[in-house]
């Protein structure tokens, strides 16, 4: 597609003018019949769409329903129909509840402490009480509710995205630059990859239900055991060999599942719209690869934490959250170097424009340049995207070919621009502090829980093994783990912006805009999404809202 059509920064005007000569009775836009053609594709809701209406009217209808029923059979509705008990008496309880709350609020205030006496008292109090509802919460029921709950809430925001999918006028506020097909192309990707995450989600709903409801875990970790003791020899006492076998066996039982979706998704949605370049070959070598190194590395790590968390009693959260950063640590130093060679060639930058206008830039920044690499991604994927890697004195850059193609020497340099101001920030430093305190939290929530008979038996297990106690104990962090997952994408996008401010502060600001604008329509990226959707999912705000911060008079534009 023509620069013309890609950026505002040729002719945005000429765009514009061009469409606004005629407007299609039918969309508003220009009739062109092959593009009203694929308009009315994405307007067609399908039989996906045809079940997520009739849930939905559905469930307004027990609604209405129940309320008829409230107002119809009064105080009698929990005798006539016990099932209703428990709604009927929140309901009741409701309106009391909030001519309560200033009395409550008043009882409430009189324990807050006004010393340190009364601080430490009411703090013992709390872990008293915490510790009593461990003893008899009902595990296997809040992990159903809770995941069912989050499964609900993010169906939710799948289908208010949907229905952006849906739509066929371009928002004003993209009109100038995105033409009317490239819009309507991301859209019908869009929902494309809506209709296989809708199925995937809800069939994978289904598989945690059933491995909860059925106690599928223990009879996995009991089936292993008995193969261990058949086969190896080896007994109950042998409890990290056990959890090896039972991680590779996890491992394994969970690629045969997702290998479904992950060849739909690969060979049928990205290749429909242009982007898969992978043959069967190739993705099965890299999902073989993929395997192998889960094993190399997953088993020892995982042997080594279930040592640590045997060995140090009461306070091994601590030592496995400083062998966990460890691991992270290792893991960063090692990954561009010794594992991202498996899957793709990296071969040094041509001497030439681009390299010399990085090195200049690098050099400018007082940037710590080692290597600069591009990258053979085009060989899996017609994505783009370029990064910067590296701790410390050793910083090396990676670049897609994609991205050499798709854009200007210019335009890739405001993109490292803004790459390197997340470095000069300390953007990743602070994620990774982040991630750290994230990861303590969870293993000291996990360090009162570890030891509770009442969890391991209310999945039917008659042991305690570690690496099972944490399982349960993920299915009970999940709705905490996706709260702070939305604070993590509050905070990246928050990174994000200054990133892009500093582009502009060395003078990038009309090439960073144009090579966002050049990648959203590459890579088919949604162009209008819900708001509620994308605060959710995505750590990067959307082109209008980075583009919006880019034209801010009162970010000018400086050489540093």
């Amino acid at each position: 597609m023509s620069d013309t059509e890609a950026s505002p920064a040729h002719s945005p005007q000429k765009v514009a003018k061009g469409e606004s000569s005629k407007r299609s009775k039918k969309f508003g836009d220009d009739p062109n019949s092959e593009i009203d053609a694929q308009a009315l594709v994405v307007m067609q809701k399908g039989f996906l769409d045809d079940v997520i209406d009739g849930i939905q009217l559905g469930l307004i209808t027990i609604a209405i329903i129940c309320v008829i029923f409230i107002a119809v059979f009064g105080s009698s509705l929990p005798n006539i129909f016990p099932v209703t008990a428990p709604f009927y008496n929140m309901v009741v309880r409701f309106p009391k509840v909030i001519m309560n709350f200033p009395q409550c609020a008043a009882e409430l205030r009189q324990l807050i402490p006004t010393n340190l006496n009364e601080l430490m008292q009411l703090g013992a109090a709390i872990v008293e009480h915490f510790q009593e509802a461990l003893h008899t919460l009902p595990y296997k029921e809040c992990v159903l509710v809770f995941s069912w709950a989050i499964y609900v809430w993010e169906a939710k925001l799948n289908v208010r995205q949907r229905d952006r999918l849906h739509e066929v006028k371009r928002p004003q506020a993209i009109a100038s630059f995105i033409t009317r097909q490239i819009y309507l192309e991301a859209n019908s990707y869009g929902l494309d990859k809506s209709s296989l995450a809708l199925v995937k989600d809800f069939v994978n709903q289904l598989q945690t239900t059933f491995i909860i409801v059925y106690d599928l875990i223990p009879m996995l970790w009991y089936a292993v055991g008995e193969c261990a003791e058949q086969y190896l020899g080896l007994g109950e006492e042998y409890q990290i060999t056990h959890s090896v076998l039972f991680f590779v066996a996890v491992m394994l039982i969970s690629t045969v599942l997702s290998l479904p979706f992950d060849l739909y998704a690969t060979f049928v949605v990205e290749k429909k719209h242009g982007f898969n370049k992978q043959t069967w070959g190739l993705f099965f070598s890299d999902l073989a690869k993929s395997l192998v190194l889960s094993m190399v590395f997953g088993v020892p790590i995982l042997a080594a934490f279930l040592w640590v968390i045997g060995k140090t009693g009461s306070q091994f959260y601590l030592y496995s959250w400083a062998l966990l950063a460890v691991v992270q640590v290792l893991g960063i130093l090692i990954y561009p170097t010794f594992i991202q060679p498996l899957f793709n060639k990296f071969d040094p930058l041509p001497a030439g424009e681009l390299r010399e206008a990085i090195e200049s830039l690098a050099s400018r920044l007082e940037f710590p340049l080692k290597k600069l690499y591009v990258v053979d991604g085009s060989k899996r994927s017609g994505h783009s995207n370029a990064y910067v890697i590296g701790f410390f004195k050793s910083k090396r850059i990676v670049i897609y070919d994609t991205l050499i193609e798709q854009c200007s020497t210019e335009e890739i340099v405001a993109v490292l621009g803004h790459e390197l101001g997340h470095w000069k920030k300390n953007h990743v430093m602070r994620m990774l502090a982040m991630a750290q305190l994230q990861t303590f939290l969870i293993f000291f929530a996990f360090s009162c829980f570890i030891g509770e008979q009442a969890m391991y038996s209310s999945f039917g297990m008659h042991t305690t093994p570690i690496m099972i106690g944490f399982i349960f104990f993920q299915y009970l962090y999940e709705p905490l783990g996706s709260l702070l997952q939305f604070a993590n994408n509050l905070v990246s996008r928050v990174h994000e912006f200054q990133a892009d401010e500093f582009s502009k502060k060395l003078g990038y600001g009309k090439q960073l805009a144009s090579c966002l604008i050049k990648l959203q329509i590459e890579n088919k990226s949604s162009m209008n999404p819900d708001p509620l959707y994308s605060a959710y999912h995505f750590s990067h705000p959307p082109l209008v809202e980075r583009l919006n911060a880019l034209d801010n008079p009162h970010v000018a534009p400086k050489i540093e």
